[in-house]
């Protein structure tokens, strides 16, 4: 492996970790209050940002920033082999913000401040110009993101976000069976939750990796029959559609896991990276997991239980 990786490689084994882990989580998710679960954070890499935040919606949120910031700052180790894995990886950021958009447009509620995504970006200094839902998709088309054929936020989500996936196991080959999974729960999500018919542009996404047949199917058990056989796992064991949040869940620690046999097994290079990239990015999925347990007064986290 060439040595402009190295650096890189152990900058991104040191952040990894230098995050919260699975027991603060699940110790914050116990604690009465949102405020005593914040406290846990404190001397965390959670904490500049935590401190002064009022409400679950902004300690979510600054748990998010702190999540960029550190993709940011790895990227900045990374050598320019490494930009197309790190404005991947930050592909889901730009992705709340061109959705915050499109809502904006579309008249609705008034947007959250749009992340900063800086070099990461991979079009958002263009789309976020955009004067209407029409300029929005038309500019997206033109854009790395692709066609999204449509300018209703909801069904743009998930267009964008197989588009995501798709380009982050393009950029980094061990990412694909987290590309596999993420679409086989949003096609799950779409036709099982939402019943309704998915947009034919995500129809047009999820066929190279799900194939047809899924797309007819009644009931969670024919959806999940009708899956390539490697992704039945992903939602093997779900009752209902109303328990896909369990898949989800699941879905996430075996990235978790994944990420860190990355850490563990591999050389100085890309999967060292993307190993850390996830091990972070799951972390901030669980830190916000527990906070929104200790906002409820839960006492625990069914999320966090089902991550097990």
């Amino acid at each position: 492996m060439k040595a402009d990786w190295v650096a890189a490689s152990v900058r991104a084994r040191s952040m990894a970790q230098r995050r919260a882990g699975a027991g603060t989580s699940r110790a914050m998710a116990m604690q009465p209050t949102l405020d005593s679960a914040k406290s846990l954070l404190r001397e965390s890499s959670y904490g500049p940002r935590l401190g002064g935040t009022s409400g679950l919606a902004a300690a979510e949120r600054a748990v998010q920033e702190t999540a960029l910031w550190q993709l940011r700052v790895l990227a900045g180790w990374l050598p320019a082999s490494g930009t197309a894995l790190a404005r991947a990886a930050a592909g889901i950021y730009e992705i709340e913000n061109i959705v915050a958009l499109a809502h904006r447009l579309a008249g609705g509620a008034p947007a959250p401040e749009f992340y900063t995504l800086g070099a990461l970006a991979t079009a958002w200094p263009r789309l976020r110009t955009a004067g209407s839902p029409e300029e929005l998709a038309a500019i997206l088309r033109a854009s790395a993101w692709g066609d999204v054929g449509t300018v209703e936020p909801g069904p743009m989500r998930d267009a964008l976000t197989v588009a995501w996936v798709q380009r982050l196991a393009t950029s980094a080959p061990a990412a694909r069976p987290w590309c596999g999974a993420a679409c086989a729960l949003v096609a799950a999500r779409i036709l099982l939750v939402d019943d309704v018919a998915p947009s034919a542009q995500v129809l047009h996404l999820l066929r190279p990796v799900l194939g047809r047949s899924w797309e007819t199917a009644g009931g969670i058990a024919g959806f999940t029959a009708a899956l390539p056989h490697p992704l039945r796992e992903v939602v093997l064991g779900v009752a209902s559609p109303m328990d896909l949040w369990r898949a989800e869940a699941r879905a996430y620690a075996a990235v978790e896991n994944d990420g860190f046999q990355l850490l563990r097994g591999s050389m100085p290079g890309p999967d060292a990276v993307l190993g850390a990239i996830a091990v972070l990015a799951l972390d901030a999925w669980r830190v916000r997991a527990a906070l929104a347990a200790a906002a409820a007064g839960a006492g625990s986290s069914e999320v966090l239980d089902a991550a097990a």
